[in-house]
């Protein structure tokens, strides 16, 4: 290194140089475990690493090649081509001539669309190139299957505080890290919990925080770090993880967890919105009539967030989540809906009784359009005594629950019933 070099990141300086030397994912590379026992076989089959960032994909990829004697070719999907692919295959023939195995690593492996995921196919295949793919997002979704079949998916944990307590000492410790710098305990443990599982974030603020003092404080972390955003990837599995989350919790009537995870989702960069719609769904699907007057509330939550935006915004959420997780449950709506649709879909074409047609012409009241209707202001029992479905269908649909309004006009539900003739069913709770 010159003295107009800039030293690598403490980071990459650090990058683990054995397998040994790794830190994290124990249940893969411990006694026993799947990725040991592939390295002891000596055979290592294509696979792709599913993590979240700064667990060490990367560094497992370069070691692990290393491990079984063959070359490492590294390719990052945000940059690299088809032309790329071509050229790492034939420095593979030409290594392969030499009696050497090829490792080719693609870094976000789920950035390459399908026609360029189908032309490592043929290669990995013949077993010229032993792919390692790394990605952050969901391989089910983001993998062609055809390249999934020829890999093996192993996942891999974000790291404990205990694992990251492990890289910060090493920093201050390793030659190869910090000379030099000390680091107050109680600042180690505030990184540790602020890196959320992120190896290299930790490293990074850890540098970062060792030109703003030394021994580092907490004061210099929080410098360093900077806002704590939680980890959130909109596009991807965790997005769909909290929003899940959030709903199930509300739908469970948790209301410390359901502000939880609205707060996460919000905080971690999620549309205002999106959210919002989500919860106008939550007081339809499982609120439903049980309280009548919930999805009232949720759309004036949603109006109110769009109106203020954000973080005003964020409190009419948060009143219609609490309201949401506090009131009782109905899905008798959601699941009639349900069976009505599907009872369209898949059942006969009813036709609408001739007594409930509408009659604007002389013509269709010949027909009988109309006839005998009795209108229920003026005959009550004419009314109930008519049918609203042709002779023969039957329907069971609309079920009411046993909370809140729908629990209250159960009994009422049960009398018109009685009164159109079709007897009492069991209710759902």
């Amino acid at each position: 290194m010159t003295l107009f070099d800039l030293p690598a990141p403490l980071a990459e300086r650090l990058r683990p140089r054995t397998v040994a030397e790794v830190v994290g994912q124990t249940h893969l590379l411990g006694p026993g475990k799947p990725l040991t026992r592939l390295l002891d076989s000596g055979r290592l089959p294509s696979l792709i690493l599913w993590g979240p960032p700064g667990v060490g994909k990367t560094t497992l990829a370069r070691l692990v090649a290393g491990e079984v004697g063959s070359h490492f070719v590294g390719l990052s999907a945000v940059s690299a081509g088809v032309k790329d692919v071509r050229e790492a295959v034939l420095e593979a023939e030409a290594r392969r001539g030499r009696g050497q195995k090829t490792v080719l690593f693609l870094d976000e492996i789920h950035r390459f669309n399908k026609a360029q995921q189908d032309a490592l196919l043929p290669h990995v295949e013949s077993g010229l190139l032993t792919l390692i793919g790394a990605t952050t997002e969901n391989p089910s979704f983001e993998v062609n299957p055809a390249l999934r079949s020829r890999a093996r998916t192993l996942v891999l944990e974000a790291l404990s505080k205990d694992d990251i307590r492990v890289l910060l000492e090493r920093a201050l410790t390793d030659p190869r890290g910090l000379e030099g710098v000390r680091m107050e305990p109680e600042a180690l443990e505030l990184l540790a919990r602020l890196a959320d599982g992120d190896g290299r974030r930790a490293l990074g603020t850890l540098e970062a925080a060792a030109v703003l003092a030394n021994p580092v404080t907490e004061e210099a972390v929080t410098e360093a770090f900077g806002k704590h955003l939680p980890a959130m990837d909109k596009g991807g599995e965790d997005f769909y993880n909290l929003i899940s989350a959030l709903h199930k919790s509300v739908r469970g009537s948790h209301v410390d967890a359901s502000l939880y995870w609205l707060a996460r989702m919000l905080e971690g960069g999620a549309d205002p919105l999106y959210v919002a719609r989500r919860i106008v769904r939550i007081a339809a699907e499982d609120v439903g009539l049980a309280d009548p007057q919930a999805l009232r509330l949720a759309v004036a939550a949603r109006d109110t967030a769009e109106f203020l935006g954000r973080p005003e915004g964020d409190l009419a959420l948060a009143q219609a989540v609490v309201y949401l997780a506090l009131a009782p449950k109905s899905n008798s709506v959601y699941t009639a809906w349900k069976r009505v649709v599907r009872a369209v879909q898949e059942g006969e074409t009813l036709p609408v009784p001739l007594h409930l047609r509408n009659a604007p012409t002389e013509l269709m009241k010949g027909q009988g359009y109309g006839k005998g209707y009795a209108y229920y202001f003026d005959d009550p029992a004419g009314s109930f005594a008519q049918a609203y479905l042709p002779q023969g269908a039957e329907l069971d649909l609309y079920r009411p629950g046993a909370e809140g309004w729908e629990g209250r006009v159960q009994e009422r539900w049960r009398k018109l019933r009685e009164a159109h003739g079709e007897g009492e069913q069991e209710t759902e709770n």
